[in-house]
């Protein structure tokens, strides 16, 4: 079996790790769970809440029973820049002298301050007058990947690669060589990211501040719950519309026009600059909000697509997983596409 990094999730209120191995052509699970996150989590400067954080991240790895010191971890969408750019087409030594020049252009934060990495999408193999490439840029502030690697390294761990929080959830869900045309939706705590994947390529992201905090905050003042109440009333009734869920639909309504808003302003974006090509077939949810009951058919009944909920477990027919974790699948979208990592085709 192969041994790998593991992928290491590390949310605002709940830390996720995935371990994976493989047999033959198979993806075997090893090892994942959930747990708190300190109250003031990567947020503080204190050196006691990063010891804090030192100690919670061992502490998983330690109870997932996971023995690699190699991870592969995200940055929240929220914290980073992230944007699919259009740009002549050139080499790849003649882009890494202009992708400095060409993120000025979208990059808010002085590039000094922030460190840049990007990928080629698509190059037209055949150059014609007016041919284009696409290519993603992503841009973190320097001081926070600075801030991630001291305290990895001060829990024994060793940073393979980070990434972003949809560029995980992505790998987690696009599967085979012909996946259709989809619009993902990330449902965090704090913001919700938005992408489109067509022909196995990310093509469109931004993410906004709409989470399942707020969610929870607005059920928390409607019903005159605590916040953990109504995070178990959001995952019990969820907005079906009956009896207790559609009073909760009611409270929560603002928050999902909010984010439908969003997503159509994304699905006319494509119909717009991919008029002539296949439409988007499918609207994946995915993050720990996904699993609201009813909200799969708020997006069908409103935007008039297909859409189901993420599981990377039964995506990816990944063998030997308990049933408690299969059920949990969506919660599971970035720590999974961190750990999938080492096994992309």
């Amino acid at each position: 079996m192969k041994t790998a990094a593991f992928g290491l999730d590390i949310g605002t209120v709940a830390m996720k790790v995935v371990w994976l191995g493989q047999q033959g052509q198979n993806l075997v699970w090893r090892s994942s769970l959930i747990e708190k996150t300190p109250p003031k989590g990567m947020s503080s400067e204190s050196p006691f809440d990063q010891e804090a954080m030192v100690t919670a991240v061992r502490k998983i790895v330690n109870d997932a029973k996971i023995t690699t010191r190699n991870v592969h971890i995200s940055l929240a969408d929220n914290q980073v820049f992230t944007k699919v750019i259009e740009m002549p087409i050139l080499s790849d030594k003649e882009l890494s002298s202009a992708i400095y020049w060409e993120a000025e252009q979208y990059i808010p934060s002085p590039l000094p301050n922030m460190t840049l990495d990007w990928r080629v999408l698509r190059r037209d193999k055949e150059i014609t007058s007016g041919s284009k490439m696409q290519v993603l840029l992503v841009a973190a502030p320097t001081l926070l990947i600075k801030k991630y690697q001291r305290m990895l390294e001060l829990a024994g761990l060793s940073i393979d690669t980070i990434e972003t929080d949809i560029l995980s959830v992505v790998r987690s869900i696009v599967v085979g060589k012909n996946f259709p045309t989809t619009l993902i939706i990330n449902m965090g705590n704090h913001n919700t990211s938005i992408a489109i994947v067509k022909e196995n390529t990310i093509i469109f992201t931004y993410a906004i501040p709409v989470g399942g905090i707020a969610i929870n905050q607005a059920i928390a003042t409607s019903f005159n719950f605590t916040i953990e109440q109504a995070e178990e009333y959001k995952k019990v009734y969820g907005i079906a519309d009956q009896s207790l869920g559609g009073k909760i639909g009611k409270a929560i309504e603002p928050i999902l026009i909010s984010l439908l808003t969003e997503v159509k302003k994304a699905h006319a974006f494509y119909d717009e600059k991919y008029k002539n090509e296949s439409p988007i077939g499918q609207i994946v949810l995915s993050g720990g909000s996904a699993k609201l009951p009813g909200i799969d058919l708020f997006f069908v009944r409103n935007v008039g697509i297909e859409t189901v909920i993420s599981n990377p477990w039964k995506m990816f027919k990944v063998m030997n997983v308990p049933k408690e974790i299969i059920d949990n699948g969506a919660e599971f979208s970035v720590a999974f596409g961190l750990a999938m990592k080492d096994y992309e085709q």
